[in-house]
């Protein structure tokens, strides 16, 4: 692949570092570790069509442009996704986090514009803006995915315009319409630059726009800590001068004080986990109500529409069988005089 292609408006990425770092997220199915093999420019994530979530924990994957930036791509499993179990988001946020732990230049949401936009995605996009902080719209880049569903002449502005609900179109304002679409079926070459770099050129607006600076929090913060010490007080020179024995008791404890640390961010994870999945628990059970709602008014409106309806064939049917005694009172009125009927 070759470098980003950048507008005169947005600095050169190695004004910053030479490196970015990006995060896949999105509902199971839309298309995840397809992107990210397009991004990284070979299959080096599982893939399938399936609506089954094929990515079980979370994977780091790299790759080197011509121009000599880095792309590092994690892909992730369904995070708040309320079909995995709290222990498996803890445990792969955890281990989001730590792989990222310099922090995140773009958090790539991936939505499938072949299949609809639930609120149950919605929800699980609204909790991922409850756990990292306000601050990570700042970051976020949505990704369509199944670009080869759309006609010849259709455009994806076009798409969004016409089909797209309220939520998606107020959930793009929200990242300031900073959105991309990926076919990751082509095999036109081409076509696979192109959108790579148009991908690259809002990575670098939001890497421009936020001074240079990956997004990161306090999980970021203590898990890099925690790596630091580790790696530091196990150096070759933090070590000179002491005998074998000395060095096993030092490891044993900086161990113990190092997993002690991970307890803590684990409990931090837990706390944020909970929350974000309690509101959007929450906000699916409203959601429901308000659909069962919707749906009982619907059914008792049709009750009500087949009562009226029912009454008026009764009605019907009465002055249709008065007409027809009227008619056949006549008819023997005339048999018995006479007379003619008009």
């Amino acid at each position: 692949m070759g470098g980003s292609m950048i507008d005169d408006d947005w600095e050169l990425a190695s004004a910053y570092n030479q490196a970015r770092t990006m995060v896949i997220v999105g509902h199971t199915g839309n298309g995840k570790s397809a992107t990210g093999n397009s991004i990284i420019g070979r299959k080096v994530f599982k893939s399938s069509r399936s609506m089954k979530g094929v990515t079980s924990t979370c994977e780091m994957q790299r790759t080197v442009l011509n121009d000599g930036l880095i792309l590092n791509v994690i892909d992730t499993p369904g995070l708040f996704d309320l079909s995995y179990e709290p222990e498996v988001s803890r445990r792969e946020l955890v281990t989001c986090i730590n792989m990222a732990k310099d922090g995140i230049h773009a958090v790539l949401i991936a939505i499938s514009i072949g299949v609809r936009f639930s609120k149950e995605e919605l929800a699980a996009l609204q909790s991922l803006q409850d756990f990292f902080g306000s601050g990570i719209n700042n970051y976020i880049i949505v990704v369509f995915t199944n670009g080869d569903v759309l006609e010849d002449e259709e455009s994806l502005d076009d798409f969004l315009r016409d089909q797209s609900p309220d939520d998606l179109k107020e959930f793009l304002q929200l990242c300031e319409y900073r959105y991309v679409l990926f076919d990751n079926k082509t095999k036109d070459e081409q076509k696979k630059e192109h959108q790579l770099q148009q991908l690259l050129m809002l990575v670098d607006m939001v890497v421009s726009r936020n001074n240079g600076k990956p997004y990161s929090n306090e999980l970021f913060i203590e898990l890099k800590k925690g790596a630091t010490i580790l790696r530091d007080q196990t150096s070759e020179n933090s070590l000179k001068g002491f005998s074998e024995e000395q060095i096993s008791e030092m490891t044993e404890k900086m161990k113990i004080s190092y997993d002690e640390h991970l307890s803590r961010i684990n409990e931090m994870v837990d706390t944020k986990l909970k929350e974000a999945i309690s509101r959007l628990e929450q906000q699916l059970a409203e959601e429901h109500a308000a659909r069962l709602k919707a749906e009982t008014n619907a059914q008792d409106a049709v009750q009500e529409a087949y009562k009226r309806s029912d009454q008026e064939i009764r009605k019907l049917r009465e002055k249709l069988e008065s007409a027809q005694r009227e008619t056949e009172e006549l008819r023997k009125c005339a048999e018995n005089r006479g007379c003619n009927i008009l």
